[in-house]
């Protein structure tokens, strides 16, 4: 998931991250409406403070995965086996709300001065490498060691659904996923395609503020007066935070403006909303609070927002930047295997879940960076290179 799929940013120093030379500074001048493109290679700036608050979501996504969402021997509610972290974990799953945030915020700058091409070429080069390799692993461990009990995904999958799986489309497809948190990839694949067309227009800041402008209005408009179709591309359950960190990378890039701080606060408002709505759906087998919810999702805003207006800028520790590196095939690693493992060593061994879950954690963190290491850091540019053509080759 920017998710968990975002850029690979690159390291710069503050004063030097205006990537387009004739507009204002970040946080200071007037926004310019049009500029000169800059070359599509040029390396992006880097906000180290990002990769820890992504690898923050991906280990609260698992920590509902691992300590809720899931019973350890198909019996038990999940409450037995963590009777006090549950209350805690179960609000986990809003990691995936801030993701979207996150990925709002790095796709609009990873994005700033490509063409569509380029743009669509990154994020292939991005997503597709490591999700290919923690498919076929996916597949792999859960068919040796199978889970069928009790989790919300069970069995083992077909050769025919890994390799729809590998196109990263099953839900477009109607074809089992290999592991269900792929679904935000095909929320992340649909803001994609938004943004793609924006970059065709050229990314300027009354452009990229227009087009939040719009989608957030058919946000609100459309699932009152539209079928499901039309509800699936504007996405008014998701939009809010993509709209909101695209905002806040203008805020970063430019200055706060009128125009900014009321798309921020609508799409809070509304972000407010829709997360009220996700914890009265869930159902672990012990009372939720919902009020957790909203000020989770406000501390993520201000975070966010602190980012963007350079409160962060001094943190440049370089575990940071592991930390964001293994966060995407954390995140594709971490439901089916985990399970598949805690749920067999507990079955042959009895031990209780709090180490189960902390080695599991640990074992994934690991391999997502094996991942990262031995597939992305190779595949990446090359795939990237590759969709590009011999255009960008030569640049």
């Amino acid at each position: 998931m920017t998710t968990p799929g975002e850029d690979q940013q690159t390291k710069s120093n503050p004063p030097t991250r205006t990537v387009r030379p004739n507009l204002p500074g970040p946080r200071g001048g007037s926004p310019g409406a049009g500029a000169p493109v800059v070359p599509a290679l040029q390396r992006r700036p880097r906000l180290p403070a990002l990769d820890g608050l992504r690898l923050i979501c991906a280990l609260a996504v698992a920590g509902y995965h691992y300590g809720v969402s899931w019973r350890l021997d198909g019996i038990h509610p999940p409450a037995h086996f963590v009777p006090h972290a549950g209350h805690v974990l179960i609000y986990g799953f809003l990691g995936v709300e801030v993701f979207f945030l996150i990925s709002g915020f790095v796709i609009c700058m990873s994005g700033w001065g490509r063409s569509p091409r380029d743009f669509l070429a990154s994020r292939a080069g991005r997503l597709y490498p490591a999700f290919w390799a923690c498919v076929l692993l996916t597949a792999a461990v859960v068919t040796v060691l199978p889970v069928t009990l009790g989790v919300p995904v069970s069995g083992q999958p077909s050769v025919t659904d890994v390799a729809v799986n590998l196109t990263m489309l099953p839900d477009l497809l109607n074809v089992p996923m290999v592991d269900t948190v792929y679904w935000t990839l095909w929320v992340e694949l649909r803001f994609y395609l938004f943004f793609a067309c924006l970059t065709w227009t050229g990314l300027t800041y009354r452009r990229t503020a227009t087009f939040c402008t719009a989608w957030l209005v058919a946000a609100v408009v459309v699932p009152a007066h539209s079928q499901s179709l039309l509800t699936d591309i504007v996405m008014p359950q998701w939009a809010p935070y993509f709209i909101a960190g695209v905002t806040m990378y203008l805020m970063h890039r430019h200055r706060p403006t009128a125009w900014l701080c009321a798309l921020v606060v609508a799409c809070w408002l509304l972000s407010l909303q829709s997360v009220h709505v996700r914890v009265l759906d869930v159902h672990p087998g012990f009372p939720v609070p919902t009020w957790p919810a909203p000020v989770i999702i406000t501390i993520a805003y201000v975070v966010l927002i602190a980012i963007a207006l350079g409160a962060t800028d001094r943190l440049t520790w370089r575990w940071l930047t592991t930390a964001g590196a293994l966060t995407y095939p954390f995140y594709l690693l971490h439901q089916r295997i985990g399970y598949s493992i805690i749920r067999n060593v507990h079955a042959h061994t009895g031990w209780p879940a709090a180490p189960l879950i902390l080695g599991a954690v640990v074992l994934l963190l690991g391999v997502s960076w094996l991942v990262h290491r031995f597939v992305e850091r190779p595949l990446m540019p090359a795939l990237g290179s590759l969709l590009r053509g011999r255009r960008a080759r030569a640049a």
